[in-house]
């Protein structure tokens, strides 16, 4: 491992042009779960009818928000969780100006809190929440202090987390700007992400650089294609490839 690792150390070394693309497994050194390991949260037996996958859809959203928003406040917000070795990692090499971009999968805003300045949120964010009626802007501490669904003190609507639920689509914006990052790079890192959640997982295909690193605990469909492929802790791993250089 150590060999891996300083070879990582060697292609952050060669490069001032790197993009992180990441997924749930980067945040889990900070407590929060990833959704589809053994011990993820899609596999978690509730005591409802529904599945964990299910009630964070859009239909569940609107048909049953008090069951919604019971499994969201109590499984998607980690309001203690704070940034890993990975997040930290990542946040040196922009400040080195090495790395240009962070695509993220994830919503627990651990990146910026790290110090991270340039992250492309695919999924959104728990830290935002936005009236559906007059757009009023209200933060995590609002919804997680909310009784059963949130509304608006302004106007009574809903207050729906700026996340992208299942059935939704991605913001426009946010997809262009990581296809153009990814496009650009020199060196494309992934990690912590199974790569089986599309259209996010799609991005791979943009990127013509020079070295794909792949850096996740389990195997990937794209580990044939990387140019260096590491099975574990990314936080460990991005920790002590930057603390080389």
């Amino acid at each position: 491992m150590d060999d891996k690792i300083q070879q990582l150390t060697e292609i952050l070394r060669d490069s001032n042009n790197i993009v992180f693309f990441g997924g749930a497994g980067v945040s889990t050194a900070s407590g929060i779960p990833d959704f589809r390991s053994s011990n993820g949260l899609w596999n978690e037996k509730l005591n409802r009818n529904f599945s964990p996958e299910e009630l964070v859809s859009h239909t569940m959203y609107m048909r049953y928000p008090e069951d919604f928003f019971e499994f969201y406040k109590d499984k998607l917000i980690y309001p203690e969780a704070k940034p890993n070795g990975a997040h930290i990692a990542l946040a040196k090499l922009e400040e080195m100006g090495k790395l240009r971009a962070v695509v993220t999968q994830n919503i627990d805003g651990l990146h910026q809190k790290a110090g991270s300045k340039v992250v492309y949120e695919l999924h959104g964010s728990v830290l935002r929440n936005y009236c559906e009626k007059c757009r009023a802007f209200y933060d995590v501490d609002f919804v997680l202090k909310s009784e059963g669904v949130p509304k608006c003190t302004k106007c009574g609507g809903r207050v729906k987390p700026d996340v992208v639920l299942y059935e939704e689509g991605l913001d426009n914006n946010i997809m262009a700007d990581s296809i153009s990052a990814i496009s650009a790079a020199d060196v494309l890192i992934i990690g912590g992400t199974s790569l089986v959640v599309y259209p996010a997982a799609g991005l791979i295909r943009y990127f013509k650089g020079r070295k794909l690193v792949l850096i996740n605990k389990s195997k990937t469909s794209a580990d044939s294609s990387a140019d260096l492929c590491i099975n574990d802790d990314i936080a460990t791993v991005l920790k002590g490839a930057v603390d080389a250089l």
